[in-house]
């Protein structure tokens, strides 16, 4: 490990090099991309860096333990020996995690999508919930959101909504939430004060710039129509909603939340091409259908990844059996304790993976 980190230390101060070069400035393009690979690598080499000298202070306390000393010397460099082996062991790990290959798709933004599942009208009204609870948490992260695509019934809440978080590492943290959501609470249509199950499934993608997806023109038919439901004056009187078919793979998808035929058309590539990219690197690992399946489940009751318990006030993640007894501050965007309980799960699987 020493040896890799030495390697990487290396690069990092050939980075640095690079970026102070007048010549390198002059190329903005160039001077970027240096500027961006030592951006990246700088949490990882302040921590070797710690880890080295934690390395330099054992040595030479160590050392010190070999000479003659006096009782109370002697105990407090004993006692600093340990404080130093625990802060070594501390940075291994930390300097193994940072090791660890990131998901090429980390830095890039989302497109998410969120569909009422079973349970009807308190499914869809839980779908608003679970859309105002990531735009919450997107706002609080100063990560901007934008909607793509929203079809709300008359009772309120979401059949379905697409909608776009904007943000460096977006997907890196957002990628967990890929599930069945369930629901336990009486709604508010109960008149008995049963508590009812409903689910909702989300997928998140990582957002596809056109250099990481190749569409030909060719491939897709494309259908205007009037657009329905909430819009204002336009609705039903011009065809500013747009339809594109991907021939090739059959993905259709939607927009209608703009005035403009254009903007539609614009927000429903950027979807179509989250899509396929997600189609695409589903193709290396698995059958493509298999590993959609595998991110949302069918919305049946019994698959979920986390529960929210209205009547005790509590949420439950599924996959890591933690439970936070703060269901309204999860629900008012307040989501970073579970997201990073999740993080520090997996890197711990592929940290066992990789031994």
């Amino acid at each position: 490990m020493l040896d890799k980190l030495q390697a990487i230390e290396d690069r990092y101060s050939e980075l640095e090099n690079l970026i102070s070069d007048p010549t390198v400035i002059a190329n903005m393009a160039e001077w970027q991309k240096h500027t961006k690979a030592h951006s990246k690598l700088t949490p990882l080499i302040t921590k070797f860096r710690e880890y080295k000298e934690v390395l330099q202070s054992l040595q030479d306390t160590q050392e010190l333990l070999q000479e003659k000393l006096d009782d109370d010397l002697r105990e407090m460099a004993e006692l600093e020996l340990v404080d130093l082996k625990q802060r070594e062991e501390t940075l291994t790990q930390e300097l193994r995690i940072l090791l660890l290959p990131r998901d090429p798709n980390d830095d890039k933004s989302v497109i998410v999508e969120i569909r009422g599942g079973a349970g009807g009208d308190e499914a869809a009204l839980f779908a608003g919930d679970l859309f105002r609870m990531y735009t919450r948490y997107a706002e609080n992260r100063g990560w901007r959101t934008e909607l793509l695509e929203a079809n709300a019934p008359d009772l309120g809440g979401f059949k379905e909504v697409i909608f776009v978080v904007d943000g460096d590492g977006a997907y890196s943290r957002l990628k967990y939430e890929s599930g069945v959501h369930r629901v336990q609470r009486v709604p508010t249509t109960e008149s008995s004060g049963r508590i009812h199950t409903s689910t909702v499934t989300v997928a998140v993608l990582p957002e596809a710039e056109e250099v990481d997806v190749s569409i030909n023109p060719n491939d897709l038919k494309i259908d205007t129509y009037c657009a329905s439901g909430a819009g204002g004056q336009h609705v039903n009187k011009t065809e500013s909603a747009v339809r594109i078919t991907h021939l090739p793979s059959g993905i259709v998808v939607t927009c209608q939340d703009e005035k403009s035929q254009l903007k539609n058309r614009d927000k429903a590539m950027r979807v179509l091409r989250a899509k396929l990219l997600e189609a695409a690197e589903a193709e290396q690992k698995a059958d493509v259908a298999e590993a959609r399946k595998s991110q949302v489940g069918t919305g049946d009751r019994s698959e979920r990844i986390r529960t929210y318990n209205f009547p005790q006030g509590r949420v439950t993640d599924h996959r890591i059996g933690l439970t936070l007894h703060k269901l309204d501050f999860v629900l008012n965007g307040d989501l970073d304790e579970l997201i990073q309980a999740l993080i520090t799960a997996d890197q711990g699987e592929r940290l066992k993976q990789a031994e």
